[in-house]
């Protein structure tokens, strides 16, 4: 616990000194962090940006959308939250809700799935070429981890705002998830907006090499990239050409 405290206060020193050269050089920044329920996705935000200024930092979980939101185009209530110049947004889920949950639990058309799956990289490639800078991190769980950690949600008081009926779900429908994780990886994965995948089975681990990832993915000249890379057993690029995407099927 002292090793793991002491490494996160260095990586965190670094997002301040980075947040700085962000600031200066009037970047933007999305980060997006998709994964299986309980993944530990709230962690990893909270650890990055608990001593960034919230001024240019900002953390964004819509809830589920309105009448309106299903009426318009879909992209269309996320353009709103992407970051100005100087700002960095990290969204816990994003545009792909459409490309997992929608999908398994049966929330949108095959016809809205298919367009969505054909138009998320033109839509990124059109924000990258604007000159934000887009980080994908997916968050990879066994079924066992998930079990327990589901488990551990329901029992304890203080992450009651975290439960949902869809929890239930997740486990009875692990294959379907695995499916449309797969093939939303393969189809939304470019050299513009590349996927990033995580085995966050230890969620500490997971965290201290995200925030490596970051540093190290992201232009500042502070950073020291040969010490800020991160474990390759945790943290890899994902591979359109491995054969098996997921790191727990």
């Amino acid at each position: 616990m002292v090793a793991y405290k002491k490494e996160l206060r260095k990586l965190q020193v670094n997002l301040v000194h980075f947040q700085r050269h962000l600031i200066a050089h009037d970047h933007r920044i999305v980060v997006i962090f998709e994964g299986r329920d309980a993944s530990g996705k709230d962690g990893v935000i909270k650890r990055i940006t608990e001593h960034l200024s919230p001024r240019e930092t900002r953390v964004v979980a819509l809830p589920a959308p309105s009448d309106r939101d299903r009426r318009s185009w879909y992209f269309q209530r996320y353009i709103a939250h992407l970051p100005v110049d100087q700002e960095m947004v990290l969204f816990n889920r994003s545009w792909y809700n459409r490309a997992g949950v929608e999908r398994v639990m049966g929330f949108c058309s095959d016809a809205e799935y298919v367009a969505f799956l054909k138009s998320v990289p033109d839509f990124e490639k059109l924000l990258t070429s604007s000159g934000m800078q887009i980080l994908k991190y997916y968050l990879d769980i066994s079924k066992v981890e998930q079990e327990r950690r589901l488990d551990d949600r329901a029992r304890d008081p203080l992450k009651q705002w975290k439960a949902s009926p869809i929890d239930a779900q997740a486990l009875e429908k692990w294959d379907d998830y695995s499916a449309a994780r797969d093939t939303m990886l393969a189809d939304t994965h470019t050299k513009h907006a590349p996927w990033i995948i995580v085995d966050a089975n230890n969620k500490k681990l997971a965290r201290l090499n995200i925030i490596r990832d970051m540093l190290w993915r992201i232009e500042c000249p502070d950073r020291n990239a040969h010490w800020q890379k991160a474990d390759p057993t945790v943290v890899r690029s994902y591979d359109p050409f491995a054969g098996a995407v997921a790191l727990y099927p």
